[in-house]
């Protein structure tokens, strides 16, 4: 199995500078890479303060000049908000910058504020829609002289400038989660990311189930590779597991408040979320959250890993983003390096 990092800069007040989080950011990237995990992940979000990620193409190339031998994956693209000819080209000079080490990550988006904002009107179906046009197209780009007359754009013969040093391109991921997401990844070659969210691991299994599922019915095609992103904290106690999963716990209140786009939002903030109403919550309470997510000490992540490993899983992306404190993210990332990784060796 391949360990990697799934990093943003996130900030819920005002209190920390833009330009701190992205230092900050980049030491989680550098410790990673001397750390010799597999790759790091960034993906692509507009207007919130609570994921930082405006150009995922951006941070990857800085990353590329501050890092050795760590792959580099957008983790991921919202496609509706890309035109194919657009995605192929700084795709392609990203990969050129970066030496070849980019992945690249497609989703169709989450956030309705996004949406709202990026492109009014637009719902999650047609999202997924522009999704599967998309990155056909993108790979015919890549081969050269395309005409594309789609649903969702139109345009004549055209030719990706540049091209990708990858041959014949950077691998292609898919954010899936339904059935039909796993599906048309497996048909188009492409490798699959998933993540259970707050779930416990009979998700992760469930998730596991569609991805075979998905490879048996296009059994032709060659098997894809697929990671599954978890949020996870290496403890050096079990009280110092508690307070992760209180921390988990304000995190996702305010994760599904920017998915229900109900809040008040000022300066790329939301209005704070009253304690009272985030210890109200069942569903994200830490008791639930210490058992679900992959938080404990070195000998219990390594467990609950190896058991996603004999699932079936590939690769296994650390969530970091977390309302943790730097120094907090830091501590658990260098200890699952020095204290887990060595058990999969």
């Amino acid at each position: 199995m391949k360990f990697s990092l799934f990093v943003h800069m996130e900030r819920l007040s005002p209190d920390t500078s833009h330009a701190q989080l992205y230092e900050e950011m980049v030491e989680l990237c550098r410790i990673a890479d001397e750390g010799h995990m597999h790759a790091i992940w960034t993906g692509e979000h507009h207007g919130m303060d609570f994921t930082i990620a405006p150009n995922p193409f951006l941070n990857l190339v800085d990353l590329a000049r501050r890092t050795k031998n760590v792959r580099l994956g957008t983790g991921s693209i919202i496609a509706p908000f890309w035109h194919p000819i657009r995605l192929a080209g700084e795709a392609a000079m990203a990969d050129i910058i970066m030496d070849g080490r980019l992945e690249i990550c497609v989703a169709r988006g989450a956030y309705m504020f996004e949406y709202e904002r990026l492109s009014p009107g637009l719902d999650a179906w047609n999202a997924g829609q522009k999704m599967r046009e998309l990155i056909p197209a993108v790979k015919e780009l890549w081969k050269g002289d395309y005409t594309h007359d789609g649903v969702h754009w139109q345009f004549p013969k055209t030719t990706s400038a540049p091209l990708p040093v990858q041959q014949p391109h950077p691998p292609i991921w898919i954010a899936a989660r339904d059935i039909n997401s796993h599906e048309f990844a497996v048909a188009n070659g492409c490798n699959v990311q998933v993540t259970p969210m707050h779930q416990d691991d009979s998700e992760v299994q469930a998730l596991m189930d569609k991805f075979n599922a998905a490879c048996a019915k296009y059994a032709d095609q060659p098997r894809p590779k697929i990671l599954v992103l978890r949020h996870t904290y290496v403890a050096d106690s079990e009280a110092d597991a508690m307070q992760a999963a209180h921390e988990l716990s304000v995190f996702f209140n305010y994760f599904a408040a920017w998915f229900r786009n109900e809040k008040p939002i000022s300066m790329g903030l939301m209005q704070p979320i009253p304690e009272a109403e985030i210890a109200a919550n069942a569903t994200y309470a830490p008791e639930v959250l210490r058992k679900s997510h992959i938080v404990g000490e070195a000998a219990e992540v390594i467990e609950r890993v190896k058991s996603y490993e004999a699932m079936g899983y590939d690769e296994f992306a650390i969530w970091i983003d977390s309302g943790m404190s730097f120094a907090r993210k830091k501590a658990s990332l260098e200890r699952f390096i020095a204290d887990v990784m060595p058990a999969f060796a």
